[in-house]
């Protein structure tokens, strides 16, 4: 996966490249710990709305927007990003690709990467509103090398502003196009029997949690016909939500908030299948992540985190958002359990007080190492998930209720999914 990054209150937005690894393309693991791959030096030295793809001599190109953190939207450019690579670990320098100089007074967004097997050349699609509209479409400019392209064409209008595309050809011996219709506020789809500009009916009124719903991502499973589709909403920011289903069909329905995990505040993915070695490779140049965000099993979207030095879960995203990541330590009473430490404050464990939970700081003390102390079990309420056990009182386990985290005794259902989590990055 490809994705930039911003927060709510904007501290933690990061206009570059970040990369992430998944083997199952559900549970998503940031590499070196979720700091940019790729730092824009170009343009505007800013991106937004990466997209990777790996083309067919097998080497790889990520094009972007170029929009610094900030900037103006709308702010006439035309130009995007294009980073290549053999192998995703060795990166050519940033540089300019030229796509929409035919309409010097509009913006190229979210460029996207398609092969027309037609002209023997790639196809980039991105949203720009060309001289003479009011609206913006779908644009399509072709290049063979990613240093030059040719001047744009309209690839889809829809008669009203779309934005976002994802171009996926070869299936069942038609190609489909995904993108945001302004009009309905869904991640629509339409398909074509060619991939030529002009030629996509829309035939799926598509898809969304809200009308802030943007960036539809197609994704097909390596292991079934099923296909899910990706879109990530400003309102909230940086927040993912996922449907799976038929991309034929164009039938889709929403997965829960339990069964995947994007990076944290990632924006706008890209997602692209590699082999094991190129996994292999990743995780060895940059390594994954030091940290972890354990996530409650029945409150899809709720994270372990602390406020004002109290333990609780929350609901993705907030701010601080560093306040939901941990270092699950040895257990600072017995090295097969597991301690809780703050990464935003270091030194400092979730520990029970009178049976509550609370952020405090390590006094050195063996009384603190106990009530700091947890053995991770398998889940009470799911045995693939996990369920902490208290070093100080075998008999409780750690759990929310009412979105504060204690240690209780679980005798109900409720008790044991509330006891529940997974750990992941």
């Amino acid at each position: 996966m490809g994705c930039f990054k911003e927060s709510l209150s904007g501290a933690g937005n990061i206009n570059a490249v970040h990369l992430a690894v998944s083997d199952d393309g559900r549970e998503w693991t940031p590499l070196k710990d979720n700091e940019p791959i790729l730092t824009p030096t170009a343009g505007t030295k800013g991106i937004r709305d990466p997209f990777v793809h790996r083309l067919n001599d097998g080497t790889w190109v990520v094009v972007a927007t170029d929009i610094p953190v900030g900037g103006d939207f709308t702010r006439p450019d035309p130009y995007i990003h294009v980073w290549t690579s053999p192998d995703l670990v060795n990166w050519s320098a940033d540089r300019l690709l030229k796509v929409n100089g035919t309409n010097p007074d509009s913006y190229s967004w979210a460029p996207a990467v398609h092969w027309d097997p037609v002209r023997n050349t790639y196809g980039i699609t991105f949203s720009t509103m060309p001289q003479g509209r009011s609206y913006s479409v779908i644009a399509v400019s072709y290049t063979t090398d990613f240093v030059d392209a040719t001047d744009p064409q309209v690839f889809y209008d829809a008669g009203s502003g779309v934005i976002d595309s994802h171009v996926v050809t070869g299936v069942g011996g038609l190609n489909y196009l995904y993108y945001k219709d302004n009009a309905t506020g869904r991640l629509a789809g339409a398909r074509s029997a060619s991939v030529e500009p002009g030629s996509f009916t829309k035939y799926t009124a598509g898809v969304a949690e809200n009308r802030c719903t943007e960036a539809p991502t197609l994704v097909k499973s390596l292991t079934s016909a099923d296909w899910s589709l990706w879109g990530d909403t400003f309102c909230p920011n940086a927040r993912f939500d996922l449907w799976q289903g038929d991309l034929v069909s164009g039938t889709w329905s929403q997965g829960g908030r339990q069964s995947y995990t994007a990076p944290l505040n990632a924006k706008h993915n890209t997602v692209h299948p590699i082999t094991a070695s190129d996994r292999n490779h990743l995780l060895a140049r940059y390594s994954g992540t030091s940290w972890n965000l354990p996530k409650s099993y029945n409150y899809p979207g709720h994270y372990v985190r602390h406020a004002n030095y109290s333990g609780g879960v929350s609901e993705l995203p907030f701010d601080p958002y560093q306040d939901v990541q941990w270092r699950l330590r040895p257990g600072l009473s017995d090295s097969g359990g597991v301690s809780f430490e703050s990464v935003d404050f270091p030194g400092h464990y979730l520990k029970q007080e009178n049976f509550a939970v609370r952020l405090v700081r390590n006094d050195g003390t063996a009384g603190f190492a106990t009530y700091a102390t947890f053995f991770r079990v398998p889940g009470l309420a799911d045995g693939a998930w996990s369920s902490f056990r208290s070093a100080a009182h075998p008999t409780r386990y750690l759990r929310h209720s009412s979105f504060a985290l204690r240690i209780d005794e679980i005798t109900t259902a409720t008790d044991r999914s509330d006891a529940t989590f997974r750990v992941v990055h």
